[in-house]
């Protein structure tokens, strides 16, 4: 993703190839910072209130300071615009500042999409099953101490899949590093319960509404990895890579080895709940 534009909370427009964070950030100098990221339809940021609220949570549960969410929005606002891109990524930024005290950093950030989500979207997805043992506290937290996630996702890489499935100890699928799970038994959506240590996804939450009217019932759980792998289909929901179906879980063939019929219907009723088209 290339960057495009740059608000901060009381500085306004920045450059982009310019440093925006002082080198004593506790943001950069420990991790302590929060974000969010959402996608931009039409000049539109998709649910700003849900991620806005969430934000507010994963700061409150890292001890930061509460985000100035009317700040931020507008900032994100004045970002897409002078970004001139309608599609695009957003993101938020939220740190306690220079570590010698002062006001909090709040930036804006405005990306171009990734390339190749629909070529990817139209593949499906390789999965790697990576063990995973998270922090309760960061786990459901919106954190930008982000490396392990990293890590595994460089796991998988280097097994030549595209992305990382995270299982608990006990075999329990939590979540993919950045988005949500998701598999299909009949007409049952089946996801794991937010009673785990996983991040409550907004586009999560999207889907869950657009089930029913799908034909579809969602329904969240514990589930094993056995059960995940034997289902009808699997995908992944994400803010940017919206519906990602997966084909391989851990070198077999999941749903046949193709993207399944939900992941299909749901993108087409998220991209059309986003732009209302």
């Amino acid at each position: 993703m290339t960057l495009l534009a740059l608000h901060a909370l009381g500085a306004g427009a920045l450059p982009v190839d310019r440093p925006a964070v002082h080198a004593d950030d506790e943001g950069f100098l420990r991790g302590r910072a929060v974000f969010e990221t959402l996608r931009v339809y039409g000049g539109t940021p998709f649910r700003l209130d849900a991620h806005l609220e969430r934000l507010r949570r994963s700061a409150e549960r890292v001890g930061l300071p509460e985000p100035d969410a009317p700040g931020l929005a507008a900032a994100g606002a004045a970002a897409i615009g002078d970004a001139g891109a309608p599609d695009a990524v957003l993101r938020f930024l939220w740190t306690p500042g220079r570590e010698a005290g002062g006001a909090p950093t709040g930036l804006a950030l405005v990306s171009s999409l990734p390339d190749g989500l629909d070529e990817l979207r139209a593949r499906g997805v390789r999965l790697a099953v990576v063990g995973w043992a998270p922090g309760h506290r960061l786990a459901a937290t919106k954190s930008t101490s982000y490396a392990e996630n990293l890590a595994a996702q460089d796991e998988a890489r280097r097994e030549g899949c595209d992305d990382a499935l995270l299982v608990g100890a006990d075999g329990t699928v939590l979540e993919a590093p950045t988005a949500n799970v998701w598999f299909r038994e009949g007409d049952r959506l089946l996801t794991p319960s937010l009673a785990q240590p996983i991040l409550a996804g907004v586009t999560r939450a999207a889907l869950w509404e657009l089930a029913a009217a799908g034909g579809f019932v969602p329904a969240e759980g514990v589930f094993s990895l056995e059960r995940v792998a034997a289902a009808d289909e699997v995908f992944l929901s994400s803010s940017v890579r919206e519906v990602m179906p997966v084909v391989e879980l851990a070198g077999e063939p999941v749903g046949g080895g193709v993207p399944g019929g939900a992941a299909r219907a749901l993108q087409v009723a998220l991209r059309s709940l986003a732009t209302g088209l």
